[in-house]
């Protein structure tokens, strides 16, 4: 599977992509990635890629040609007697919520994924338009740009491609897994002694004392530790608050 990314901060992209499991996907060849500097197709000579609005209103929108041109670069994933499957995507507040099982379904879906990273007050619609893209958002809020929704997608769609995580039980959705996980010790005592949590000792005109933060215990859920693997697997299958 192929990501690609239209952006104005390529550096941006990079360097969430060459580290971790993005990396070694890539060099497993699992996945592929293709980022491009949209002020690289601008035909003005200052690289610019915004201009005002029709209509008025604050702030610059980006400018169609200089996307539509770099898309029209992208060198698709291309097998033997099959046609790319391309899912254009535009990163907006205003778009469909990405969900775990959209990233599932790309995964099978589609052999590329072209990211629009809009910019300033958004992107020309009639790139929207040209390209089909599809607008989807990660959360109802507003960030800058969309190369962080973008990395989100990618990340969540490639661990969803076989191989990437190494084996079928390392995706946790496909099991019970929970955000609850505990490890030793079986009882956690924090802080770990009251001497080493005292304050700052005060000077005596000040009057005040030291304030000494007495030890609590934290312990592990008991079903965790019962060996009854039923009840773990339920516990856990509780403790879920998405869905897949």
């Amino acid at each position: 599977m192929k990501f690609h990314f239209l952006t104005i901060f390529p550096e941006m992209i990079e360097s969430y992509l060459s580290e971790a499991m993005l990396r070694r996907a890539s060099e497993k060849k699992l996945v592929s990635f293709d980022v491009k500097n949209i002020r690289d197709y601008t035909l003005d000579k200052h690289k610019k890629v915004d201009e005002r609005p029709y209509g008025g209103g604050p702030g610059m929108v980006m400018t169609p040609e200089p996307i539509l041109r770099a898309y029209n670069k992208l060198k698709l994933s291309l097998k033997r007697g099959q046609s790319p499957k391309v899912k254009v995507v535009m990163l907006s507040p205003t778009g469909a919520m990405f969900t775990n099982t959209m990233a599932a379904k790309w995964a099978k879906s589609y052999s590329d994924v072209v990211f629009i990273c809009g910019r300033y007050e958004g992107v020309d619609d009639r790139v929207r338009t040209i390209l089909k893209a599809e607008e989807v958002s990660i959360g109802d809020f507003v960030l800058t740009g969309g190369e962080l929704p973008a990395l989100v997608m990618t990340d969540a769609i490639c661990r969803q491609i076989p191989g990437v995580l190494g084996t079928h039980e390392s995706v946790e959705e496909l099991r019970n897994a929970s955000p609850r996980v505990f490890t030793r010790p079986e009882v956690l005592v924090w802080p770990h002694s009251a001497k080493t949590m005292r304050g700052t000792p005060t000077s005596a005109k000040s009057g005040k004392t030291t304030k000494i933060v007495k030890p609590k215990k934290y312990a592990v859920p008991p079903v965790l530790i019962s060996g009854d693997h039923k009840k773990i697997e339920e516990w856990r299958k509780n403790q879920k608050n998405f869905d897949i």
